[in-house]
């Protein structure tokens, strides 16, 4: 198979500030092009450039925003900083609306996030020669819950373990809680290689070289990329790798799940938009739906897609005094998976082997079965798959 191409440079960085003085002086900082407004920066970028735009304080307010949002909506190969060293909540949320990626308070913060949020634009948009072919690519899952302990590194393996059993190509699991991932403790897995591995080797990874930093799970056939091994090793993997690393995934793996973090990070937001699908997973438990549905506003306020979010409920038959149809009318949609409470999985959990594997008759495998077949189902609706 041929090897992904290397890394090319990041997108041009361009600066829009309506005083002359200070955009100068941030162009000339960051050895960017400074512009007076959104529209002269519109009329000066191609029309698949990739761009970071530093928007200057003047740029602050509602009715610039509202040129901002109309920009990014039309040019989504145009990713915005903000510059803002006083900014309210609301003006905040504005900003998020409006499509800008990243907001800090001082200069010195800038270079930081340009690059975070060029390799999040850079990955999104591959190069022709880079972007692997649509009957080669696999689907890529993401399991995220905005609340800890609402069981997704358990949704996460038993997806995965599912879709293996669907498919007779390869289906990876990448634990992309950097600091914390369980996924290799739940298959009772001993990395001798980790994610920081193929972040090391980054510049000439290919599929060859990712497929030997994998670990196979022998029971479900799933191919395992552990989180690192110690929490401090996190920082070395940064937005830009990770993409790198699925994307590699998905020429040779017809499913790529990743488990990730309960929080928003510049890591977890580069999953996100690149994700086929997003499963939320939630609990029968009011701090738990409350977070949920932050974490949902937040996502349609990154203006992620809302088709390609699934909510997963997980112990869903819980006598807790909540209604099931409550909290879907409070999260705003309809649960695409609803797993039972069942010791079964806790029992799993601790005997190292999927649940689906362990407890093949229980209420929890049916239900995760149908999702599965679901997942497969759309998978094969999508134009890649039916072009293979």
């Amino acid at each position: 198979m041929k090897a992904v191409e290397p890394v090319p440079e990041l997108p041009r960085v361009a600066v829009v500030e309506h005083d002359p003085a200070l955009a100068e002086q941030l162009a000339t900082r960051l050895e960017a092009v400074p512009y007076p407004s959104i529209g002269a920066l519109e009329a000066n970028v191609g029309s698949d450039e990739l761009v970071v735009v530093v928007l200057g304080p003047s740029i602050a307010n509602e009715e610039a925003l509202d040129e901002v949002e109309r920009v990014t909506r039309d040019r989504p190969h145009i990713r915005p900083v903000l510059l803002g060293p006083t900014l309210s909540a609301e003006l905040l949320q504005r900003a998020m609306r409006a499509g800008v990626r990243d907001v800090v308070t001082t200069q010195e913060e800038l270079p930081e996030a340009i690059l975070r949020v060029g390799e999040r634009l850079q990955a999104a948009f591959p190069p022709a020669s880079a972007a692997p072919q649509p009957s080669a690519r696999g689907r890529m899952i993401t399991v995220f819950s905005s609340k800890g302990g609402t069981g997704k590194s358990v949704v996460a393996c038993n997806v995965a373990t599912l879709l293996a059993r669907r498919t007779d190509r390869p289906v990876a699991l990448v634990d992309a809680d950097l600091q914390f991932g369980d996924v290799a403790v739940m298959l009772h897995l001993i990395p001798q290689r980790t994610v920081v591995d193929a972040v090391t080797a980054i510049d000439r990874l290919d599929a060859t070289l990712l497929r030997s930093l994998l670990i196979r799970h022998e029971p479900s056939g799933v191919f395992v990329l552990p989180a690192p091994l110690e929490p401090a090793f996190a920082d070395q993997v940064t937005s830009g790798n990770l993409a790198r690393i699925v994307e590699t995934l998905r020429t040779f793996c017809d499913y790529v799940v990743v488990d990730t973090p309960a929080q928003f990070n510049d890591v977890v937001l580069g999953l996100l938009d690149e994700s086929d699908e997003v499963l939320i997973v939630a609990a029968m438990d009011i701090p738990s739906v409350k977070n949920v549905k932050l974490g949902l506003q937040t996502l349609k306020l990154l203006n992620l897609p809302m088709t390609k979010v699934k909510l997963v409920i997980n112990r869903a038959n819980s006598k807790v005094n909540l209604d099931l149809g409550d909290i879907e009318q409070t999260l705003g949609m309809k649960a695409a998976c609803l797993i039972p409470s069942d010791v079964a999985v806790p029992r799993s959990v601790n005997n190292g082997t999927p649940v689906v594997l362990e407890s093949p008759k229980s209420g929890v495998t049916r239900s995760l079965e149908h999702f599965a077949d679901e997942l497969v189902a759309v998978a094969h609706e999508s134009p890649s798959r039916k072009a293979v």
